[in-house]
């Protein structure tokens, strides 16, 4: 599994001190150079900069080229780098929270998780003893989640 990850997981799992899962889960992970600069404007002391400013060398990579059918969907800049990351080569699986992004990225059929994905398939491969109070967390972090699906991502890890 490859991950190309947007700022918005970045930012969120770090407010919560889990965006490591971001480097544990798959066997590689790219933040385009975009979504970087994103996470890069927060103020200095900003969990997600921090956690950006202490990666190894080489997650951190330039954007791809922006087709236009992924342009016309005049997303940010980090979702749609993201998004041309994925579509130039299939194997990558975009980390996306953006609703608009998720839908581009339906459309275009680009694998797609976000920050909850995150979390329940940490949660899945036993890196995470319990997925609930994460997921709290990230909701009391700013994360835009529903009710009903924490209810389902709950039930799919027997929480």
């Amino acid at each position: 599994m490859r991950w190309v990850v947007n700022a918005s997981p970045v930012i969120l799992l770090a407010k919560i001190q889990q965006a490591d899962l971001l480097l544990r889960l798959p066997e590689t992970t790219v933040i385009p150079q975009s979504a970087a600069t994103e996470i890069l404007a927060a103020q200095p002391d900003d969990p997600g900069r921090r956690w950006l400013e202490n990666l190894p060398e080489g997650i951190v990579r330039p954007d791809k080229h922006l087709p236009v059918e992924i342009a016309s969907w005049d997303l940010g800049a980090g979702e749609s780098a993201v998004l041309a990351w994925a579509a130039g080569d299939r194997s990558w699986e975009a980390v996306l929270d953006d609703r608009a992004a998720r839908r581009c990225a339906e459309v275009m059929r680009i694998a797609c998780t976000g920050s909850l994905g995150v979390i329940l398939g940490a949660k899945k491969r036993g890196i995470i003893h319990q997925a609930r109070p994460l997921i709290s967390a990230l909701k009391g972090a700013g994360a835009h989640i529903s009710e009903s699906l924490i209810h389902e991502t709950l039930q799919l890890v027997g929480e």
